[in-house]
Parts: structure tokens; sequence; C-alpha cells
């Protein structure tokens, strides 16, 4: 093996290791995130993370924001509404939903990229795309019913599907469309100014739902919420960006998404660890099918062509 082949073995697995502690980073967040509604209400507590997150980012996105052009620069700050509608229906669902659900849940955003293919970019999706939608989607049904006897599994469908699930999954919805638009700005400047309207957004919503009388504004500033919010906006926001520009280059494109599908995975395995929390019955199964469905959508991507 020459000094080429060796230098490609080890950028190829760092590359991949570093995708896998950013996954790994991600999934702790449903966990942390929950337990840190106990001290803060949610638009709140994603205004300061993404504030903190503002402040860190700013030295190194101040002179790439000023080189681009107009159209860019809205487009920016448009997605980085999106981001925050997806952030607020994440966080604020939370509150009613397990972390684990959560993060299925959240995993679905497999379910909605082909219809905002056919929709938008008016083209075909792939089979392995509507493949892996549909085991997301017989995974999400699975997940909402409360019930173990087969012989009562369609009357039992939706009854353990509430509100938090309902925002989470509004959240894939806006993840789909996310991931969608934000390839043609350079990544520092699009992540900053996606976190700046998040941050702005979040606060302004806070001042709105506490008004409205939809969400209590409360804020108790104790040890977990200020270890929340360095773990969300320095960890899972800053530093997981750096490794992913830097090192996900170095990973293809099937390989990354394979790693990315296990979010929820890990989220599932935090929320049982630390938190106790439990999955019984067709849940179980409806997670192992959205898993599925999230590995089947990228493992057979790359075997097919495009638009086909």
């Amino acid at each position: 093996m020459n000094r080429n082949s060796i230098r490609n073995f080890k950028s190829r697995y760092t590359g991949e290791g570093a995708l896998f502690l950013i996954t790994l980073i991600w999934g702790g967040t449903f966990t942390i995130v929950k337990l840190s509604l106990l001290d803060v209400s949610s638009m709140m507590f994603v205004g300061l993370r993404f504030l903190i997150a503002t402040i860190i980012l700013f030295p190194f996105a101040i002179k790439k924001i000023k080189s681009l052009s107009g159209i860019q620069f809205r487009k920016g700050i448009f997605l980085g509404f999106i981001l925050f509608i997806s952030f607020a229906t994440q966080t604020f669902g939370l509150k009613y939903t397990a972390a684990t659900k959560s993060g299925f849940i959240t995993g679905s955003v497999v379910l909605f990229i082909p219809l905002f293919q056919v929709i938008i970019e008016r083209r075909k999706p792939s089979r392995s795309s509507l493949a892996g939608a549909f085991l997301v989607l017989c995974g999400l049904i699975l997940l909402s019913v409360k019930g173990t006897s087969l012989g009562n599994l369609l009357n039992e469908i939706g009854s353990d599907f509430n509100v938090g699930d309902f925002l989470t999954l509004l959240c894939a919805v806006f993840y789909a469309y996310l991931d969608m638009f934000s390839r043609e700005i350079e990544t520092t400047s699009l992540v900053f100014l996606q976190v700046i309207i998040t941050a702005v957004s979040a606060f302004i919503f806070s001042v709105i739902l506490s008004w409205s009388g939809v969400e209590i504004f409360y804020f108790h500033l104790t040890n977990n919420l200020i270890f929340s919010l360095i773990y969300t906006s320095l960890l899972a926001t800053v530093i997981t960006t750096y490794l992913q520009t830097r090192y996900q280059k170095n990973v293809t494109p099937t390989m990354a998404g394979i790693i990315f599908s296990f979010e929820p995975v890990f989220a599932a395995f935090i929320a049982i660890f630390f938190i106790n929390e439990s999955i019984y019955g067709f849940g179980i199964v409806g997670c192992v099918l959205i898993f599925c469905g999230l590995l089947v959508s990228e493992l057979f991507k790359s075997r097919e062509m495009p638009n086909q």
C-alpha cells in the first residue's frame, strides 16, 4: 500500500468517524432539550441556544456574509426562518412527546423529500427514495399505535399519536424542505444567517406565545439549563457544523447518509439510558421500520441513475 493509499484510507475513516461523532451528538439533543424544558419555556430555549451560536460564529462568518449577493442573502434569511420553524415545532413538541419518538419521527424526513421532488422540482423520485418513504410511513403508523394486539391493530392506529408527535412531524416536513434548498450558499454564511434569524424569530415568538397564552413563559437558570445551552449551541450547532464541513467531503454521499440514519437510534438509546424512557409493542416495530426506511433510501441511492 503506497503513501497515497494510506493517506486516502486514513482520510476516509477519519471522516466516517467524525460523522459518527456528529450523529451521536445530534442524537443526544433530544434527551437534553427535553430535560431543559423543565427550566425554560421552549421558544426562549431556542432563542438562547441560537443566540449563543450566533455570537460564536460571528467572527468566522462576518467577512463571508459581506461577499454574498443580494439574492443569496435574501435566500439565507428565508431558509433561516424555515430553520426556526423546524426547531420551534420540534422543541415545542418535545414538551408533549417522548425523546425516543421525537428522534424517530424527525427521521421521517425521508418520507417528504420524494414529495417535494415531485411538487417543486418536477422530478421523478428514485425507487430507493420511494421504498424508504413507504417503510417510514408504515413505521410512523405503527409508532402511533398504543396497543399490542394484532386483532385490534386497525382500531388502535392513532391511539398513541399526540400533539407533540404532530408538531415533530411538521418539523420533519420543514427539514425536508430545508434540505432541498440549502445547497447553493457557502456553508459558513448560510449557517450564520440561519442561526441569527432563528434566534431573533424565537425571541419574538416567545413574546407572542406568552401574550396569547399558548405557552407560559418561565426561566430558571439551573446547572441543567446551562449544560443544555452549551451542549446544543456549541457542540450540536457550531462544532458539528465545523466537523461536517471539514470531513464529510472525504466520505461518500451514500456512507454519509447511512451514518446520519443512526441519529434516531442514538436518540433512543440515550433517552432509554439517561431518562428511563421506554417503548413497547408496535412502537418498537415502527422504530425499526423507520430506521430501515432511512437506510434503504440511502443504501441504494448510488445504484440508481438520476431521474430514474
